[in-house]
């Protein structure tokens, strides 16, 4: 042990690369804008997604809109607390999938991870189509592009995320503080006008198909809970803020949770007092920024901000789903290599993965909101339940000072997280939701099979367990050649300080020109056997594969040594002979022989 910390203390200081250290992780309000403008943002889609429902039984019933609000703010609080327990007790990250992995046991987990991951994917299509429809409200003649202007910002959202959290976080601040602050203004403004300043959009006819009762109430809670989506992002990405991390990331929660609630309660009042039903053409949201700034260029710039708003709260996602998949990768839940991280840092993989998954679908819904909501808010649920009932089981099994209210806290949240939860998957099974009870298990299917694969991997490479003595062989090191050159002289010289016997294998089709080759060799005379083997086909690959298989069979240990001309230009690559690759890839697939790489890098 001490042998450890000296050599930790005798190591030297290098310098950080681009990415290192404190200042490529997120402050209070780097996170804010990082980890939370998609929380934030779904004040443009929640409360529409209330009064859709509500309108169901008449244009009077959107007066309930207020009412199902406030409760979905106080829903809003007990996770905010419940969130910011889980923050101090896994300051790893990871949210529900961390809590469920330590408190519920692994199927829990698998159940957790996967509807995270499903939540991600849609934060990202949600929020870039509401964006596309915002800015449609604004400029209707982009209302039939919206999925190429998703698209867009997708890839936008990439490059950026590409570069790094904290560089996405700084980009973010912007964006974020103008978003409050124009939400703010529409509430303020609306309070203080009599009426609305003026009305957008096209009146469209309304029918009244149910009646307003409880379970239409829960509908309509259940529906804008999707207003909720994203405060968990937080608690996933604790590890990307600065220390203390656990500090900042609670610190930043509270912060959601009040502006959130303010924006979702203020805008809910002016729906209510000013009657506000869904209009062809426009968003919700678009029509309380005319009620409040009228139709000049207030609304139009409003409209722009709220749009750069919901195109950016995608990169709640990029900020948390690459830090969920680089845990499985962690727990040999997912391939290995999404644990990696690039020196900015960024888990790239992560990056890359959730964009594609994220372009498939706003292509395979063309960028339909509302046909994405149903399974957005299902898998937020899931994720929200199973980190209450967690941290239930937390508070219980401990017992510290204190434990019973924080219990019956969580335990008060998850009852409303599952009620609403249920309600929206049997109200929605047929229109869309029922992907989500397909794609749910799936994910958990493919978790568990990956963690088989490397378990059954781990067994038989005997990790964990001593290994059997080192076998000490006779070594041979076979170095393809083609002619007498500085390049067989470069090989040759690395051959011999891989191995005692080093021999040489050229493949020729003509005998005269293994006779020149011979004869060039015998001149040049290296100290080590040529072997020349006949071709009358041809082929390079298949002599030597043959040649080193017959050599490999007298029990000695085989090197294979390919050298590779490497241009100093990229743009010269595509000229140089890649049949050392090609060799090398069929030696790989049909020997167990070590096949080495020797670059001999030119100067053009």
């Amino acid at each position: 042990m001490a042998y450890g910390l000296a050599r930790r203390e005798l190591r030297p200081k290098v310098p950080l690369h681009h990415g290192e250290g404190d200042k490529r992780h997120l402050t209070s309000l780097e996170g804010l804008a990082a980890l939370s403008l998609d929380a934030l943002s779904s004040v443009a889609y929640g409360p529409e997604a209330i009064v859709l429902v509500l309108v169901t039984a008449g244009t009077a019933a959107v007066a309930a809109t207020l009412p199902v609000t406030l409760a979905i703010a106080l829903l809003l609080a007990v996770l905010v607390v419940s969130y910011g327990q889980v923050i101090a007790v896994h300051p790893e990250g990871g949210g529900a999938y961390a809590v469920a992995k330590k408190e519920l046991g692994p199927r829990t987990s698998l159940l957790a991870a996967a509807s995270l991951v499903v939540d991600y994917v849609l934060t990202v299509t949600v929020s870039l189509a509401a964006g596309a429809a915002s800015l449609a409200s604004a400029f209707p003649w982009l209302g039939e592009h919206l999925l190429e202007v998703c698209l867009i910002g997708l890839a936008l959202l990439t490059a950026v995320n590409l570069r790094g959290v904290a560089e996405s976080a700084r980009v973010l601040m912007l964006p974020t503080l103008l978003f409050v602050t124009s939400m703010i203004g529409i509430i303020v403004l609306g309070l203080l006008r009599a009426h609305p300043v003026a009305v957008v959009g096209s009146a469209q006819p309304v029918h009244a198909t149910e009646a307003l009762g409880l379970l239409l109430l829960l509908k309509a809670f259940s529906s804008g809970c999707s207003a909720l989506t994203g405060v968990e992002a937080i608690s996933n990405g604790v590890p990307a803020f600065r220390p203390p991390r656990v500090r900042r990331a609670q610190r930043t929660e509270l912060m959601l949770g009040a502006l959130l609630g303010l924006m979702l309660i203020g805008l809910a009042v002016l729906i209510h007092r000013d009657h506000v039903i869904p209009r062809e053409g426009v968003t919700l949201l678009a029509q309380l920024i005319a009620g409040s700034y009228g139709t000049g260029w207030p609304y139009y710039a409003t409209n722009l901000i709220v749009t750069l708003a919901l195109l950016f709260a995608a990169n709640t996602s990029f900020g948390g789903l690459p830090v969920l998949m680089s845990l499985l990768a962690k727990d040999h839940r997912l391939p290995h290599l999404f644990g990696l991280r690039t020196e900015r840092p960024v888990y790239r993989w992560g990056v890359v993965a959730l964009a594609l998954l994220a372009a498939l679908l706003l292509i395979a819904v063309n960028a339909d909101t509302h046909r994405m909501i149903p399974l957005f808010a299902i898998g937020v649920f899931i994720g929200f339940t199973i980190s209450q009932i967690g941290l239930v089981r937390h508070w219980a099994g401990l017992r510290p000072p204190g434990w019973l209210p924080r219990a019956v806290l969580n335990g008060f949240g998850a009852v409303l997280t599952l009620v609403a939860g249920l309600v929206l998957l049997t109200t929605k099974f047929l229109e869309g939701a029922w992907v989500v009870v397909v794609a749910v298990p799936l994910l958990m299917l493919l978790f568990a099979r990956i963690a088989r694969y490397y378990t059954a991997v781990g067994r038989e490479l005997g990790l964990g367990r001593v290994p059997p003595p080192v076998r000490r062989t006779d070594s041979l090191v076979i170095v393809p050649v083609g002619e007498v050159s500085k390049l067989a002289q470069h090989a040759l010289t690395a051959a011999g300080s891989l191995g005692r016997e080093v021999v040489a294998v050229a493949v020729h089709d003509d005998p005269a020109k293994a006779r020149n080759l011979q004869e060039s060799w015998d001149s040049w005379n290296p100290g080590i056997r040529l072997d020349i083997i006949d071709s009358p086909h041809r082929s390079l690959v298949e002599p030597i594969v043959a040649y080193v298989r017959r050599e490999a069979a007298t029990g000695r240990q085989i090197a294979v040594l390919i050298t590779e001309v490497e241009p100093r230009h990229r743009r010269y690559q595509i000229l140089q002979n890649q049949r050392g690759l090609l060799l090398a890839a069929a030696l790989r697939a049909r020997t167990d022989v070590i096949v080495c790489i020797l670059p001999y890098r030119l100067n053009l």
